[in-house]
Formats: C-alpha cells, structure tokens, sequence
C-alpha cells in the first residue's frame, strides 16, 4: 500500500529560520511530528548521515579518493583556493573553492606555492581547478582546523588554528597569500569582474578511513563529500534532478541543504507535495530540527495550515 514503508524519504534542507512563515514548508511542517533536533551544519550534518571510523569526518582524504582514487594511507588537508577581503582589523573569508577557475588557471596560481609546501614537507596537488589538496606524511601533527561554513563571511583570525602547533600554519598561510597577492593571474580575473584567488583555505584533514557505514539506502546529490561518503559506504548515487524527484527510492537522501528557500519553493516543491501523499517524509535541517512527515498527517487539521 502506498505511504506504508517504514523508510521515509530522507531531504537534507537548509536552516529552518531561512523559511518565512508563508513558505509552503511550513504548512507541511504545522502537521508533521517533530523529533529531538539532529546535528548542525554541514560537517556534522554528513556526520549524522555516516558512522566514520576517523574524526573528526576527513574531508581532504575521502574527496581526494573519490577524485583521483591515491588518498592510500597518507595524511590529506584540504587546501582549497580562496578569496579573503582585507580590513582594518585583519581579513574576511568570502569564498573558498568554487571560484570559477579553469586548470590553466589553477596551475599558474599553485606554481609559486609548490616550493613553499614542499621546503615544509608537503606536496601541493591540484585534485581539481577548485578542489586543491596537500599530501603531508603519516603521523604528521594537524591542530583542528574549522571548516569554510563556519568561517564564511567571518574574520580569519577567529578561524586559524591557535597555540604552538598552528603557529607553523599561520606562517605558511601568511607566506602563501603574499604569494597569491602578488601573482599577475589576480590583477586580470579583477579586470574581467572575478574574484581574485588571494589566499587558501586550511580544512578537513585526516586519513581515509577503513570503513563508512550508513543506514540510508542511497544518496541523490552533487556534494562532492557526501558523494564520496556514500562510494565509501558502498551506496548508489545520483546526481541532483530535482525534475526526478518523484522518483527517488523512498530510504535515499536528497541533498538540498545549499538550495535557497525560493529554489526549493520553485524547482522541488511539486515534488515534494506529490511525495508526501504517498510517501513518508523526514526533513533534516541544517539548523538541526527534524520533522517526520506521513500521508495521513495531512487529516490533522486542527494543526493548521492547507491539506
């Protein structure tokens, strides 16, 4: 019988406080049973999707693998391109990755940062024109460093790894956006209106794990950590089709938690009414509230909002 499976579709969304109160989610959310709230953000989000046997979760190792398939018993950290604004009191991270670089680009911009990695033990590798990694050796120290969600937007100095062992990070950092300050590839892409690359983000290091495990049956999205997540756990994949989202596998997750509330309201929202007469729905926000949604929630009335 339809809606009586006991695996809900699992839709990863964006915080919750980004839904103003005329949202179509919200009426939805009116009727639903709501559940003890689930983990925050991105990187402890996937956390609640996959039991890892490495934390904190590996970022660099796992979408080093899934890319290039050599992550082996090596140290990785992500190093990922990024654009840092300069002010009075230091500077602000307003990207990381996902600046549009071609490789031609990308391969002028690492040149001058390879000697400086290397004369520090590590090896630069451009993993992809976005997507940049360092190679260090096994039992290398890493203080803790944050993730881009949580530093976006922020000052950096709130964000860099403090006390003695991030003092060498420190300097390495500062010595590499020197570098990138002064490379000619900046003065152009400002030209043309593009961001310029002036400094790297330091993130997610760790070794590969032995194993991943995960409850869901199956994952639909374009992340490339919860894809390389869901590879290590032996899951299927699908790239996002929000047009397909009716036909998703009830027990699969749905990444939309980097869609806006008017993206999901206009390319998903068909979707997700005509799935939850069907089917049960359980909404993970990255806020943390988790609601269950089930086709005969929809007779609860006295809840409010529109059946």
């Amino acid at each position: 019988m339809a809606g009586t499976s006991a695996h809900p579709l699992e839709l990863w969304l964006p915080a919750l406080q980004r839904f103003d109160p005329a949202h179509p989610l919200q009426r939805l959310l009116a009727r639903a049973d709501r559940f003890e709230d689930g983990p925050q953000g991105y990187l402890e989000g996937l956390g609640g999707f996959f039991r890892c046997d490495v934390q904190p979760l590996p970022a660099a190792a796992l979408t080093r693998e899934l890319a290039r398939g050599d992550a082996a018993d090596a140290l990785w950290l992500s190093a990922d391109p990024a654009w840092v604004q300069p002010e009075m009191n230091g500077a602000r991270l307003l990207a990381s990755g996902r600046l549009g670089l071609s490789e031609e680009e990308a391969e002028a911009l690492a040149a001058p940062l390879r000697p400086l990695f290397g004369d520090a033990g590590m090896q630069l590798e451009l993993t992809t024109p976005d997507r940049w990694h360092l190679r260090l050796s096994p039992g290398s120290p890493l203080p803790p460093f944050a993730a881009p969600e949580q530093a976006l937007g922020e000052h950096l100095l709130q964000h860099l790894p403090h006390g003695p062992g991030g003092r060498r990070w420190r300097l390495l950092l500062t010595e590499a956006q020197v570098l990138l300050h002064q490379h000619p590839l900046n003065a152009e892409r400002r030209a043309r209106g593009q961001p310029p690359v002036n400094s790297l983000w330091l993130w997610g290091g760790g070794r590969l794990p032995h194993r991943v495990g995960s409850t869901l049956a199956g994952v639909v999205g374009d992340d490339p950590l919860l894809c390389a997540l869901a590879a290590h756990a032996g899951l299927p994949q699908q790239a996002r089709d929000l047009a397909q989202l009716a036909q998703t596998p009830v027990g699969w997750l749905v990444d939309l938690q980097d869609l806006t509330a008017a993206d999901i309201e206009r390319d998903a929202w068909p979707a997700i009414e005509a799935r939850r007469r069907r089917d049960a729905l359980r909404f993970h926000f990255a806020s943390g509230e988790r609601y269950l949604h089930r086709p005969w929630h929809r007779w609860r009335a006295w809840r409010g909002g529109r059946a």
